[in-house]
């Protein structure tokens, strides 16, 4: 693993609605998967940039990846916050870069284990402080909150970053993910409180 280099992260001011939270509450649906790093794989798939490049990694190879670290807030819907904590893993950007998109790609879905998923405009997985974190203010994350990877998108709410992360698709079209087929708001913009899908305007999303 190389050497960390610093990136700016979210400012430490809260969303609107949020409170400050001590401690790390483990919030998840479903059982922890147990980690088998001979089965593990991790690929990015879908509409993708005609470069014949790499597009998955077993766990020794991500994690020979570039890594970096951001200093970002967590922010739950359930209105608790995580304020500046320190993510380590590789940059969105870096993925981006890897594996190229193809020029329609709007937006990705995010895949974890069981078949959980999350999509996110593209901006908002290009955004400098997006990350796919494997560890916690320098320590490796624990099961319970997504070993051996977890997406981390600070500019949206906790759910946009699935824990035991898989995948990454990139879309031409909008679709909604797990949670936002079930009542949570298509963008979830935590500095808008968007939180809950009736709270969707026109063009915030596929209808439901």
């Amino acid at each position: 693993m190389g050497q960390p280099e610093s990136r700016e992260g979210e400012q430490s001011v809260l969303p609107p609605g949020q409170r400050p939270q001590k401690g790390w509450p483990v919030t998840h649906y479903g059982p922890v998967p147990k980690f088998r790093p001979e089965r593990w794989e991790f690929r990015v798939f879908g509409a993708l940039a005609e470069t014949g490049g790499r597009d998955r990694w077993n766990h020794e190879e991500f994690s020979a990846l570039p890594y970096t670290t951001v200093v970002a807030g967590l922010h739950c819907v359930t209105k608790y916050s995580l304020r500046d904590a320190e993510w380590g893993g590789v940059a969105a950007r870096t993925l981006l870069e890897l594996v190229p998109p193809a020029p329609g790609v709007t937006h990705v879905m995010a895949w974890a284990e069981y078949g959980y998923s999350a999509n996110m405009r593209l901006a908002d997985f290009a955004s400098e402080s997006t990350v796919l974190a494997t560890h916690r203010d320098g320590e490796p994350l624990t099961a319970e909150h997504g070993f051996p990877l977890r997406l981390v998108v600070p500019r949206l709410y906790g759910w946009k970053g699935p824990k035991w992360l898989r995948g990454i698709e990139y879309m031409t079209a909008d679709r909604r993910g797990f949670w936002e087929e079930r009542g949570y708001h298509n963008l979830g913009d935590p500095w808008r409180e968007q939180r809950f899908s009736y709270q969707e305007e026109p063009g915030d999303g596929p209808e439901l």
